[in-house]
């Protein structure tokens, strides 16, 4: 179960003028998502009969409360949030130029509570990186071997007394990835399951002592230019006042 789950059960509430009231705790994850979907549906664009454009390139503005609690739930929040957006997308029928990013911006002119859309449309190709998130820290695999443990000669440093110096290794060929334990004294799990060495799925999920390390395979605009961090602007120089989802003035 994801994060975000109860957005797919029909949990998303619209996001309107009592957003801030309504949740006194802060902005929370499902709202994102709501606040998207909206941004899309009003960016949308018929460029034919058979052809509707939609923006592919988002960064989510909030106060610095909130992006501070969304900052630590890690990358999977990212994940979730482009896996809903692509979701929409075919379900809506749209088409994006290149592939979907999605970034967080802390905007000190935004009160806890609202949350600014800013979009755009950036043409082009898309790259598909492998990743391990461990302990809340993304690690892209550049190697065709990777090794984990509390080693410091491993690739990946876990800092877990249940796991030997060389506990496990990922293997990439540029197209699969798998999981070998390297013989080490507590075993290995991948999906609740002891293994030795198995092929892993994206959102494997592999388990060395108490560290629990996720597999992944996540969509890079390969290129196109690059999202501008705009937190530092003040509210006067946002350029997409059509994005801004909060309470009423």
């Amino acid at each position: 179960m994801g994060i975000l789950d109860n957005f797919e059960k029909g949990l998303e509430r619209a996001v309107n003028g009592a957003f801030a009231k309504t949740f006194r705790s802060g902005l929370q994850p499902v709202e994102i998502t709501s606040a998207l979907r909206r941004e899309l549906d009003t960016k949308a664009a018929v460029v034919s009969r058979d052809r509707i454009l939609a923006p592919n390139r988002f960064v989510v503005r909030m106060s610095h409360a909130d992006y501070q609690r969304m900052a630590n739930l890690g990358p999977t929040l990212i994940d979730e949030l482009t896996e809903l957006v692509q979701q929409h997308g075919r379900e809506q029928r749209y088409q994006f130029a290149g592939g979907v990013s999605i970034a967080l911006s802390d905007d000190r002119g935004l009160s806890e509570g609202m949350v600014q859309i800013d979009s755009s449309t950036i043409k082009g190709s898309v790259t598909w990186t492998p990743v391990v998130d461990v302990n809340g820290k993304r690690y892209p695999l550049t190697k065709s071997h990777t090794v984990i443990g509390r080693g410091s000669d491993a690739d990946i440093t876990v800092d877990d007394t249940g796991t030997s110096r060389r506990h496990v290794e990922i293997l990439w060929d540029g197209s699969r990835a798998q999981v070998r334990d390297l013989g080490s004294t507590n075993g290995s799990q991948l999906n609740g399951s002891p293994v030795k060495q198995a092929i892993l799925e994206p959102d494997s999920v592999v388990t060395i002592g108490r560290t629990r390390i996720v597999f992944r395979v996540i969509a890079q605009a390969a290129a196109g230019e690059p999202i501008a961090d705009r937190r530092h602007e003040s509210p006067a120089e946002r350029h997409d006042m059509g994005g801004f989802w909060g309470p009423s003035a």
